[in-house]
């Protein structure tokens, strides 16, 4: 049985107040974690990949690996990995990426999309669900801890998720 724990909500209403929260919880971040970004086409994981990935003390551009699937930044004591599986269609295409060889004790991984393929992920996650606000710039950020990994975070994730800037 998989437990999955639902924390607070964080609004932001900026761009980079999204990258803040995102460089706020790669200060929580392990080797060998795996983060789930879920929401719209639009709503931000890219940009929350950004903030993560510079507080990683990665130096070169984050983008969007839509079309090469996935992308690998060297941080300064950890490699991130950034995948988008929004164009896979099939379980076996999951596993053609070797994702259970990516989430290593080298590295932490994001997988923008996870959620269409959450029975394929390899043990528990943090799941971050970004939905649009009225405002252009307006982020709501949802975060669910599934499984055991993040669980011994939650106080961590907690005083995060009491922060934002105010959406």
């Amino acid at each position: 049985m998989i437990v999955a724990v639902q924390l607070p909500t964080v609004g932001t209403t900026s761009a980079e107040g999204t990258m803040e929260v995102a460089a706020s919880l790669a200060g929580l971040a392990r080797a060998g974690d795996l983060v789930v970004l879920c929401g719209d086409l639009g709503a931000g994981k890219t940009a929350f990949t950004q903030g993560f990935g510079r507080a990683m003390g990665v130096t070169s551009p984050i983008t969007s690996p839509t079309f090469t699937l996935a992308n690998r930044y060297l941080g300064t004591s950890l490699t991130l990995n950034h995948l988008d599986v929004y164009r896979l269609n099939q379980i076996e295409e999951v596993r053609d990426l070797g994702l259970d060889e990516l989430v290593d004790s080298r590295s932490v991984t994001l997988v923008e999309w996870g959620d269409a393929i959450a029975g394929a992920l390899p043990g528990g996650y943090l799941e971050v669900r970004i939905s649009l606000g009225s405002g252009p710039d307006d982020r709501f950020m949802d975060f669910r801890i599934v499984g055991s990994e993040w669980s011994d975070r939650e106080a961590g994730l907690l005083a995060l998720t009491a922060g934002g800037d105010g959406c």
